[in-house]
């Protein structure tokens, strides 16, 4: 038997609750990972609370399809099945699936077709369980322009996850960076790459006077209309979110056909391929994951509950084996 995070329906932190189940049973496919950190990320927040509805097309429309949470991890693999190759148990392994993992237990089976990479050395089960989930959906922020060193990018909420990786990806792509964040976080986000910050808390960044070949909004707070300003003539504004009407992937469709600034909707899809980029980064030392707090396992509603306050600098993280 193993411990688990477990709930059966949709809700606040308050549904989940640790609960003794039994170690999955793996398939001829499939690797039995021991389990030692994963995050409560936004990924993990939106299925928890089946929020926004679209989510429920791929977690269940009622309830959820699986009762223990979770959507990616680092730990170390304990068996393999008989069609398994390129892992061996006591390998350490990562990966991510926004779809779930149920990882938020001492033990998750998973096949080998899914996106999951060993760590690279150097790097603990807390810094790779950190690096997959905010990196994956930057690169594919990423995916959806031609970036040229030289280049200026504007990037709201540098604090998150998803921020403090875009901030690093293109700063290793040689573009100049500005983002925003909170005062006190000024020398992280300066560590990180940013060339200049602008404190949300006392400036609306969306009246900068700088120009931008890019705004990346990774925190989905602004709006096209807002940030157009803001853009040089073919500029590219790309939001993490679908916008106060969803207005977003229909302004990525209609502003393609038109001249001048444009707006791009990432559709982040290719997990495999954002980690095998993550990881390559990872080992050249190109990419280190911003972490705020860690919880135990036992304490993972006040985890929810902290990172569905958007307060959060970078990752927040649930040790599972300690």
């Amino acid at each position: 038997m193993m411990k688990a995070v477990t709930r059966s329906r949709y809700g606040p932190p308050e549904v989940l609750s640790i609960s003794e189940t039994e170690i999955p049973k793996i398939k001829d496919n499939e690797i039995l990972v021991k389990v030692h950190a994963t995050t409560v990320n936004r990924t993990d927040c939106a299925n928890l609370t089946g929020k926004p509805y679209i989510v429920r097309i791929f977690t269940g429309l009622t309830a959820p399809m699986k009762d223990v949470p979770g959507t990616d991890f680092a730990g170390e693999v304990m068996q393999t099945g008989k069609e398994v190759t390129g892992f061996e148990p006591g390998a350490r392994v990562f990966g991510f699936d926004d779809n779930g993992l149920s990882s938020m237990a001492e033990y998750m089976s998973i096949p080998v077709s899914k996106a999951i990479r060993h760590i690279p050395v150097g790097f603990s089960y807390t810094d790779a369980a950190a690096s997959v989930e905010g990196a994956h959906y930057a690169i594919n922020f990423l995916n959806k322009v031609k970036l040229r060193a030289g280049e200026k990018a504007m990037v709201n909420g540098g604090t998150g996850a998803i921020g403090s990786s875009l901030i690093q990806l293109l700063k290793y792509h040689g573009l100049e960076v500005v983002a925003t964040g909170p005062a006190e976080h000024l020398e992280t986000l300066l560590s990180l790459g940013a060339k200049r910050v602008i404190d949300y808390k006392t400036q609306d960044f969306t009246r900068d006077e700088e120009k931008f070949d890019y705004v990346f909004d990774s925190v989905g707070k602004s709006t096209f209309g807002e940030c157009k300003r803001l853009l040089v003539n073919d500029g590219i504004y790309i939001s993490s979110e679908l916008g106060p009407y969803s207005q977003n992937p229909f302004l990525a469709i209609s502003t393609t056909f038109s001249e001048g600034k444009k707006v791009r909707f990432p559709l982040p899809v290719n997990i495999t391929n954002s980690l095998k980029i993550i990881s390559e980064l990872m080992e050249s030392g190109n990419y280190r994951p911003l972490i705020d707090r860690s919880y135990p396992m036992d304490q993972v509603k006040e985890a929810f509950e902290y990172a569905m306050t958007g307060r959060k600098i970078g990752n927040v993280i649930l040790n599972i084996s300690q």
